[in-house]
């Protein structure tokens, strides 16, 4: 019977257990463990100077005991506006050792986008990169900071108004910090706010339980089954400020004792270079970065096929791409699908079960997934292979949206996270996720899913990064629009990718507009955009 409700344990390797097991402990608590196993191994490495794993403690402990001076208690809010180094790490689980709840700010907001971060969650406090000071003391004034923490990676340091410190002056000599109990299942560490694709940017509040079970999941399917180096290395390139390269990535790397080689920004030819040189273990990226790659010259010559696995989420990834990859590396790529709201893996492709193109894998542990559609009002189970909305519920997900209690009771119902994702089960349990449910495109009366189009055009030898929309028509209701990007030294005409979208698509798919641009729209971790594309076709509309 348990298999027919979750088909996915009967692939399960047995070193796997079917619950993840998570020690009773806040998240200061699991740095202070990783601490004492790995002592003066590397931790973090940026660029020429490294901390171990005693040096990161050190830094946390002193950053924690600066905030306790400055009055910082249980459940106060504090932001971080950082690009990926160890000072996130730093300033994270000094937040976290105080019982306060880290703010997820990104680094390329605009203005109005930080302050509306800052004001929703009530931050008093952010750490923040020298370079963006200045957005910050803009929106200060109509936001309830009163203490601005800056971070200088290198570089004249810049005068800073009263009041406010750099990182090193503000970490004291004298450590007094007092002792805070957390209640793991209930209290928020993490406020993650969504991108807004479907409305105003939500917090998404994670507890310690959340983050604690989502990494240990990750970690048990991505390394139980295999026997990791001594010198252990992966490449943390995926954005901290998103709960995916956060969790997924670093906190994974500190429970394995890895020493993180982290980069603040992607650039491929350098991501080449230290493959090629540091011979890591593991990295995760997100299609964009994939599609980068699969355009350098000398991919294959850099060493990827020593990696023991790769991995993708954050957006869907073409199976083209993914073929393509490894064609070139030799080296698996696995897929995998989570969200915000779920700390963010709820499904992964781990290394112990059989490759299937095109799925992003099975649930991870103590995890349930199921397809539901509509019926009569209610939601009813849906039968193998039919589609419908994905729903999860496991231990990662989320205790709910910051001071929103009707949008979590939307999204939330009887434990389960309604996804909002249009998606399909094999009899195996490997889910394959078809669409958005916001996304799809009714044109003439038929659903039109944008990642199926998109993954036919990816198939085409010329287009580096494609995207699919409706935009309005007067005889079908929508029609489909694909905009493309070229890849170098290649040229296409938009009619002869609609030629290629005849030959490969049921005429109600094939685009009836394509446009080609030099680049696409992307989120700043790297995830392609339909979102602005749909504002800028409703722009030319009202135009008209």
């Amino acid at each position: 019977m348990v298999y027919q409700q979750k088909p996915w344990l009967k692939i399960y390797d047995p070193r796997i257990d079917e619950h993840v097991n998570i020690e009773h402990q806040s998240l200061y608590d699991f740095l202070k463990g990783a601490v004492s196993q790995y002592k003066d191994k590397p931790a973090l490495t940026f660029y020429s100077k490294v901390w171990s794993f005693n040096d990161t403690k050190v830094v946390t402990d002193r950053f924690a005991a600066g905030l306790s001076y400055e009055g910082f208690q249980k459940g106060d809010r504090f932001a971080i506006m950082l690009p990926n180094s160890p000072h996130y790490i730093f300033s994270l689980f000094g937040i976290f050792r105080l019982g306060g709840i880290a703010v997820q700010v990104n680094p390329m907001y605009v203005e109005r986008e930080i302050e509306h971060v800052l004001t929703d969650s009530g931050s008093q406090y952010i750490v923040v990169l020298d370079a963006l000071y200045s957005k910050v003391k803009k929106v200060q004034p109509k936001t309830a900071l009163k203490k601005v923490i800056v971070v200088s990676l290198g570089g004249e340091r810049a005068a800073l108004a009263e009041g406010d410190q750099y990182f090193e002056d503000f970490l004291p000599e004298n450590i007094n910090i007092p002792e805070v109990h957390i209640e793991r299942e209930n209290d928020v560490a993490l406020l993650q706010y969504t991108g807004g694709t479907t409305g105003p940017s939500k917090g998404v509040m994670l507890t310690h339980l959340n983050l604690l079970a989502n990494f240990n999941q990750v970690c048990d399917f991505a390394y139980k089954t295999c026997e990791k180096p001594e010198d252990f290395k992966m490449i943390t390139v995926l954005p901290m400020f998103h709960v995916y390269g956060l969790s997924s990535t670093a906190l994974c790397g500190i429970r394995e004792g890895a020493n993180q080689i982290i980069l603040p920004r992607f650039d491929p030819k350098e991501v080449m270079e230290i493959v090629k040189r540091e011979k890591p273990f593991q990295m995760s990226g997100v299609p964009t970065m994939y599609f980068s790659l699969n355009s350098q010259p000398g991919l294959e010559e850099c060493g990827f096929e020593h990696l023991y696995y790769v991995s993708c989420g954050g957006a869907p990834l073409p199976v083209e791409a993914a073929r393509l990859f490894e064609k070139r590396t030799g080296v698996k790529l696995l897929d995998g699908y989570g969200l915000s709201e779920s700390s963010p893996t709820a499904i992964f492709s781990p290394p112990f079960v059989p490759r299937k193109y095109g799925s992003v894998g099975i649930p991870v542990q103590s995890t349930i997934a199921k397809i539901v559609i509509p019926q009569d009002g209610e939601y009813i189970d849906a039968p193998v292979g039919v589609e419908g909305e994905l729903v999860i519920k496991g231990p990662q997900v989320m205790r709910g949206y910051w001071n929103r209690p009707q949008d979590t009771e939307e999204t939330i119902k009887d434990g389960w996270l309604y996804t909002g994702d249009i998606a399909k089960m094999d009899e195996d349990g490997y889910f394959y996720i078809v669409d958005r449910k916001k996304d799809m495109i009714i044109a003439s009366g038929f659903n039109v899913y944008p990642s199926e189009i998109e993954d036919v055009l990816y198939q085409h030898e010329a287009i580096e990064e494609a995207l699919v929309i409706g935009v309005p028509d007067s005889y079908r209701g929508e029609t489909v629009k694909a905009f493309v990007k070229v890849k170098g030294g290649f040229s296409v005409t938009e009619e002869e990718i609609k030629q290629f979208g005849r030959k490969n698509l049921a005429p109600y798919k094939v685009p009836k507009e394509v446009e080609i641009r030099s680049e696409l729209p992307k989120s700043s971790v790297g995830k392609l955009l339909r979102r602005v594309l749909r504002e800028q076709e409703i722009l030319k509309v009202k135009a008209y």
